[in-house]
């Protein structure tokens, strides 16, 4: 059979800091072409509606598949699927990934018969036999149809019998994290064995955490032609004796990268020698979710460290000479007093500090929990840029204070300052053709605007997410588990 998988558009996120190769539609793309059958692939982030229009005419799939991770995506793909339907008849039609693990069934009844199932789960496993079995895929594990839902997937056992199918993006030069442009992504391990009740990581995953062996790792890595990658890891290098085992791998075969990665600011404490060995080896950047500069805020969000944890692991990145961007969680209930503080504080600390706002996801234990009604269930606006909760402030002046906080943050690294001063950087980029960091540098303000984000709230709404009835007692981890019940690992030590 033929099979086209497309990837959605890019979030307002993406359209400023960062673009992604899609590593897990190229896993499953992979496990789909060792089935025997033709997979083309369709980055919707790099190409257009026209584009995935005139792939559907030219290619003809018998099978067109779109990935949802992120819930902003969800009404682009109902009508992508509709229009599908319109043009392939014939074609069968279904949606996985992420996001919509947790809301298939709402998401079936938007689509109105033009998605023919949605697939709950990894897709190296479901999506194979799916597809052996058309066109009666009822009751599959992972598989929800109009018919109902069938059992619960298991997890995929061996994450390294498959790898992504790189060859199937198109115009990689596109893909890019901030300065390391351009940039691939590759994966050590899949899960987090953490379970904070803002994240829908641990209850997709079961909150198992598995390990891709090194050697491996250090072979795919070989055949990465990008200077830079992004190790997606939902929390990077939990496990010392692993992360060693790579390095030592990627040395051995005399690899040489730029690398960003993810993870906690306790793993970073109790495991700082490993990242001084990757620090040597070409680690630049690190992304760490400090959430809160609040103690009980961090408790609430089960983030199971403090505010003096987090600031020590700023110390120990800094002396490794790590650039850290920091995330802190904006709370609609934030007052002006609270915006001034983040103010401050961001401008006292040397890193980049990105501001995102509480939303309560589904498969998150937030979203079952919050006692605040949502304010929209416009899909689009559950980016994590925008109040889906009632604000404090009057909306229009709670954008105004995110903006004005991120724009002074943000003018200490984009702009013309940045610019001059990565001017080297700049200019092998651009002897390379690559521009999207310079892009980067200016996109800020024509995009991040306070207008922008109010008047998204009264856009048309043709499709609305269905609000959660806050419940307690909270709902149990395996409620909100997606896949078959496995053991769960013990937690990680505690620091301090």
């Amino acid at each position: 059979m033929k099979v086209l998988l497309v990837h959605p558009s890019p979030l307002l996120y993406s359209e400023i800091y960062l673009r992604l190769e899609p590593l897990g539609l190229e896993y499953t793309a992979e496990a789909v072409r060792r089935a025997g059958h033709e997979v083309r692939l369709l980055d919707l982030q790099i190409f257009t509606h026209r584009d995935f229009e005139r792939e559907l005419r030219g290619f003809q799939p018998d099978v067109v598949g779109f990935s949802v991770n992120y819930l902003a995506n969800v009404p682009e793909v109902i009508d992508l699927a509709k229009q599908t339907k319109q043009c392939q008849p014939t074609a069968f039609v279904f949606c996985g990934g992420h996001s919509v693990s947790f809301i298939g069934e709402e998401v079936l009844e938007h689509a109105e018969g033009a998605l023919d199932c949605v697939a709950k789960g990894e897709g190296e496993s479901i999506i194979p036999a799916l597809l052996e079995n058309l066109p009666h895929v009822s009751g599959l594990p992972g598989i929800l149809t109009a018919d109902g839902a069938g059992p619960k997937a298991p997890l995929w056992p061996d994450l390294d019998t498959i790898p992504p199918a790189r060859d199937l993006t198109r115009k990689r030069h596109r893909y890019f994290i901030g300065e390391l442009d351009p940039c691939a992504s590759i994966e050590f391990s899949r899960g987090c064995p953490w379970d904070c009740t803002f994240c829908s990581a641990w209850t997709f995953y079961n909150r198992r955490y598995r390990l891709a062996d090194p050697e491996r790792i250090a072979e795919e890595m070989t055949r990465i032609r990008e200077p830079n990658v992004f190790i997606v890891d939902d929390v990077a290098f939990i496990k010392p004796e692993h992360s060693l085992a790579v390095a030592e791998a990627l040395e051995k075969r005399g690899i040489r990268k730029r690398y960003y990665l993810e993870t906690r600011c306790d793993v970073l404490l109790r495991n700082r020698e490993i990242f001084a060995h990757w620090a040597r080896l070409g680690l630049q950047y690190m992304f760490l979710g400090l959430e809160s500069l609040d103690e009980e805020q961090l408790r609430l969000f089960r983030k199971r460290i403090t505010p003096n944890q987090n600031f020590e692991a700023l110390e120990v990145a800094r002396g490794l000479g790590i650039d850290v961007a920091i995330n802190l969680i904006t709370d609609p209930g934030w007052d002006l007093a609270d915006f001034q503080r983040a103010r401050e504080w961001a401008l006292a600390v040397p890193e980049i500090v990105h501001l995102t706002v509480a939303t309560p996801y589904p498969g998150t234990e937030l979203f079952h929990t919050e006692n605040r009604q949502l304010i929209t269930g416009d899909y689009r606006l559950f980016d994590i840029q925008h109040a889906v909760l009632p604000t404090r402030l009057p909306l229009r002046r709670f954008y105004e204070e995110l903006v004005k906080t991120q724009s002074i943050i943000n003018a200490k690294f984009m702009g013309w300052r940045t610019a001059v001063s990565v001017s080297r950087v700049l200019a092998g980029q651009l002897l390379r053709g690559q521009i999207n960091f310079l892009r980067m540098l200016f996109k800020f303000p024509r995009i991040y605007r306070a207008e922008r984000f109010y008047e998204d709230h009264f856009r048309p709404v043709r499709y609305a997410l269905r609000q959660a009835q806050p419940s307690r007692p909270r709902p149990s981890a395996w409620d909100l588990m997606i896949h078959q019940s496995g053991h769960w690992p013990s937690m990680p030590a505690k620091t301090g």
